[in-house]
């Protein structure tokens, strides 16, 4: 074990030389201080201290990305910089882990950039964690959805409707062939709609169906909040016969969240809000990659990846990155469940396939189903024959040719998305 090496990649940048500054990066997350004290023998360097693997040096700039609080340098200079250490620096501990991949490096004065790119851990730390208790086939199992992605809708609007007003569209969206269904992240557990008697009123719907038809939708009800309370929630879901709950995995953190995953009756619907703060600055942060690694340890069946053509900020080259970072099977051969959101529609779903020709995903739309021009089961109809046409590699326009009844969703939603 001790022979194992935990390994991280960060995008740096910097008015140092780099080497020396990738040493400064490895002696603040392992044994070095910034002056020689008692006790930091060379044996324990040698045993303990991080080491820098590589360096790759990028493009110098003029000016710096980030305050550093010195005086201003003639040159910064770029670059991605892997270091090491050993596993027996945190044993298998995952907040050990992260304070161990991060912890002050932000605030170091010698960087004007640094970003968390990625990072790998031996199999000795992935043995001690259980990983996803459902991930890709247990969802499937518990939709009864094979061979396409599973289309999922966001109860909208995000607050303000009673448990009573909740259940009844729930009713129609099941009525209509959803697979997946959820609370929004602002939604917990408010007076207007208390958590026990929305679970009670949309399962009382959901297991009907299900005794009518066979087919049991899946609904993410958002336990995040005091780890009391997250316990208790989820214990009601599974009284009442629910199959999923949601974590607002920012908001409860990296314990919080495994604490929940570890129970293992439920699949685990990790919603990822907030996450901007930790990755729009192209030097500052984290990228996906590290990021689904870590709630994939804890446990996470489920993990928002954004969209193509999102409504947000974020670059389609980039969302396709999440998928496949998602989809890998390293570490724990588990792939999460990428849960593709955030301004959907049917019209994506060409370029979607096209991009990452996988229907392993849980496919949202809020507005995209619920404001349809026919109707919340329209909707959805609408999204399971554009996704029918993505696989068979039709166009956006093709797709409408083949399907008349997709070209409302277009003429409401917009034209070819890419």
């Amino acid at each position: 074990m001790s022979m194992e090496r935990v390994t991280a990649t960060y995008r740096i940048e910097t008015s140092l030389p780099v080497a020396k500054a990738a040493a400064t990066l490895a002696g603040e997350q392992s044994s070095g201080t910034f002056v020689s004290v008692p006790g930091e023998t060379a044996e324990l360097k040698q045993r303990f201290a991080a080491r820098v693997e590589r360096i790759v040096e990028l493009e110098t700039v003029s000016s710096p990305s980030l305050p550093t609080g010195r005086a201003p340098a003639d040159a910064y200079r770029r670059a991605e910089v892997t270091v090491s250490w050993s596993i027996e620096n945190f044993g298998t501990n995952l907040a050990a882990l992260v304070s161990t991949l991060q912890g002050n490096l932000y605030e170091l004065a010698q960087f004007s950039g640094l970003k968390l790119v990625d990072f790998d851990v031996p199999p000795s730390f992935t043995a001690a964690f259980r990983g996803p208790a459902f991930g890709i086939p247990g969802c499937r199992r518990l939709t009864g959805v094979e061979g396409r992605p599973l289309i999922g809708t966001i109860i909208k609007p995000s607050i303000g409707l009673t448990s009573a007003q909740t259940a009844a569209m729930v009713k129609e969206l099941v009525g209509a062939g959803i697979d997946f269904l959820k609370d929004d992240e602002l939604m917990a557990d408010p007076p207007h709609s208390p958590f026990d008697e929305r679970v009670d009123a949309v399962m009382r719907v959901i297991n009907d169906h299900a005794q009518r038809t066979g087919k049991k939708a899946m609904y993410a009800f958002n336990v995040s909040g005091e780890h009391d309370a997250m316990q208790r929630h989820y214990d009601k879901v599974v009284s009442a016969g629910g199959t999923c709950v949601m974590v607002s995995l920012n908001s409860v953190g990296l314990v919080g969240a495994k604490s929940i995953c570890d129970r293992g009756q439920l699949a685990i619907h990790g919603h990822r809000n907030g996450w901007g703060m930790l990755n729009r600055h192209p030097l500052l942060g984290m990228e996906f990659p590290a990021y689904q690694k870590l709630w994939r340890l804890a446990g996470v069946d489920q993990l928002h990846v954004n969209g193509i053509a999102n409504k947000f900020w974020e670059p389609d080259d980039s969302v396709v990155r999440s998928i496949e970072s998602c989809l890998a099977v390293a570490p724990l051969g588990k792939p999460l469940l990428p849960v593709v959101s955030s301004g959907q529609w049917g019209g994506q779903a060409p370029e979607t396939w096209r991009r990452t020709r996988t229907t392993d995903l849980l496919y949202m739309a809020g507005g995209g189903i619920q404001a349809h021009p026919d109707g919340p089961a329209a909707g959805v109809r609408s999204l399971q024959l554009w996704w029918e046409a993505a696989v068979d590699g039709l166009s956006f326009a093709d797709a409408i040719a083949k399907y008349p009844a997709l070209a409302k969703s277009a003429a409401k939603f917009g034209s070819a998305t890419s």
